[in-house]
């Protein structure tokens, strides 16, 4: 039995199978989801197949630190921001032996939104070497902290499967 929604765990299969049969590696970096999207990855045998490593930054220091994330981008925009997510996705590519990345930062609440940037926003990236890099702004609303954290890896995963069409 999975802790996964049956909708996830089968995207994962996917992508793990597809992955793997092509010799691609995955590079997550989380921040709002706090490491649920490599751990749905990982809950697939097999998985180290397709799966090199995972990026929990979860504070701003850590996103320098671990994957390059410039402290202008963070000052400039802040941490759920366009340019901090692409930041992110590109920078687990360059830290990692993954081919393809993705890359989640958001307000899952219920507490921490503003006006310009409420609860259940979330901005994703994903990159691949030699592609241009996806971006994704999401509004899930205040839906519920672990709604909005379950909405993300939905989203993730469907970006990855997206980024990997050849």
């Amino acid at each position: 039995m999975s802790i996964w929604p049956e909708d996830i765990e089968e995207t994962a299969q996917h992508i793990v199978t597809d992955f793997s049969a092509r010799g691609l590696m995955i590079a997550t970096a989380e921040s709002c989801t706090a490491g649920l999207i490599a751990g749905v990855i990982t809950e697939i045998a097999g998985s180290s197949n397709a799966f090199d490593r995972g990026f929990v930054t979860y504070s701003n220091e850590a996103k320098q630190q671990m994957i390059g994330v410039s402290a202008e981008t963070l000052k400039a925009h802040g941490a759920v921001s366009r340019p901090t997510a692409l930041e992110m996705a590109e920078g687990a590519i360059r830290h990692s032996n993954a081919d393809i990345s993705v890359a989640v930062t958001g307000i899952a609440g219920p507490g921490g939104g503003s006006d310009e940037k409420p609860v259940g926003l979330v901005h994703l990236a994903a990159a691949r070497k030699g592609r241009e890099t996806l971006h994704r702004e999401m509004r899930y609303g205040d839906i519920g902290r672990s709604a909005v954290r379950l909405a993300t890896v939905r989203t993730a995963l469907e970006m990855l499967v997206e980024l990997s069409a050849d």
